[in-house]
């Protein structure tokens, strides 16, 4: 069971847990599971057609997802998740 880490703007909706423990193989797994557990995780992270919002990072240990199989990417044993929103500025 893979241990996610939740950054500051989502920890209202994981009633302000910095990291939750979330079942699943694959990103898309659990993202589907965290929106089993936290309804409305899923809107914050994903758009209208299921894919990952473009402010939005996810990680498996060290590699972004987006580099890998984006939502379908697998998560080894006793590797951690982390969620981690764009940063803009100018």
């Amino acid at each position: 069971m893979p241990k996610v880490k939740i950054p500051t703007p989502l920890r209202k909706l994981t009633k302000e847990q910095a990291e939750v423990d979330a079942n699943g193989s694959t990103i898309r797994d659990i993202v589907d599971d965290l929106e089993k557990q936290f309804p409305g995780f899923k809107e914050r992270m994903c758009d209208e057609n299921g894919d990952l919002r473009r402010f939005v990072n996810v990680y498996v240990g060290e590699e972004d997802i987006r580099f890998l199989n984006g939502l379908d990417t697998e998560i080894p044993d006793g590797e951690s998740v982390s969620i981690i929103p764009a940063v803009a500025g100018g």
